[in-house]
């Protein structure tokens, strides 16, 4: 069966558009179980965007259980009935409390990953963690939001935990927290002393990682988590109206996906 996919554009992520468009193939039946792919090559070109936008794309679709991938052969649908969706209602998914709670979500896991982490990496998997803090602070110094940095250090730990499990749920999480971590980013970047306050958080991780203190990491990963609900708590409400407003298309559309 020959697919025909739409070039993607700016405005929701590159990949989230490109994991929508297969996903409705599937679910609208145009791809059945068994059926395989586009290669890689073929969805770049369609798409019109790069390697890694696919291939984060097909990571989504593998978390959501929609597609399988066979060494050497390629990604096929899968014959398995994906679990269901989180379903969250859309009224409350652009509110401050719906912000708060899923980063909630994020310290009950993320204290665990960095335990796991400060007992199991390895030596390239501590440089991973370290070279990520690194771009991240070029990143808000050069006057980014460092959200795709964020994500990135906290992925980069939890590779190094060592359990597919927390991985995956954490990859499968990340189409909801992708949008509150910017919220929470922004609300960050306004004020000198929340910028200092993140930073020295993040350090705080980072070393207990490093010198594999499982209880410090815990620690340190529990207190971040906590820290950033009483920034967003702290925020007065003509920023939360700015940014709520930003924030409802794409994550409810998330939510939704």
């Amino acid at each position: 069966m020959s697919q025909h996919f739409s070039p993607v554009s700016s405005g929701a992520r590159l990949s989230d558009q490109v994991a929508e468009q297969l996903s409705a193939e599937i679910k609208q039946g145009r791809l059945v179980p068994g059926d395989k792919l586009p290669t890689e090559a073929r969805l770049v070109q369609q798409f019109a965007v790069s390697r890694t936008v696919v291939r984060e794309a097909v990571s989504r679709l593998k978390s959501l259980g929609l597609v399988d991938s066979r060494q050497g052969s390629g990604v096929f649908v899968s014959a398995r009935q994906p679990f269901a969706p989180l379903n969250f209602e859309a009224r409350h998914a652009a509110s401050k409390e719906a912000v708060i709670q899923m980063v909630e979500v994020r310290r009950a896991l993320e204290a665990e990953v960095a335990a796991l982490a400060a007992e199991r990496r390895s030596a390239g998997e501590l440089r991973a963690i370290e070279q990520a803090v690194k771009a991240l602070d070029k990143a808000v110094q050069s006057g980014g939001d460092g959200v795709a940095e964020d994500v990135q250090f906290h992925r980069a730990i939890a590779e190094a935990a060592h359990n597919p499990f927390l991985i995956q749920t954490l990859v499968y999480l990340g189409q909801f927290l992708h949008e509150a971590t910017r919220v929470t980013r922004a609300n960050e970047a306004r004020r000198v002393d929340f910028a200092a306050q993140v930073h020295a958080e993040h350090q705080a991780i980072l070393q207990a990682v490093q010198a594999g203190e499982a209880d410090q990491a815990r620690q340190a990963a529990t207190a971040h988590m906590g820290n950033a609900i009483r920034r967003i708590q702290s925020a007065d409400p003509a920023f939360w109206l700015q940014e709520g407003e930003q924030l409802a298309q794409p994550l409810v559309k998330g939510l939704r996906g």
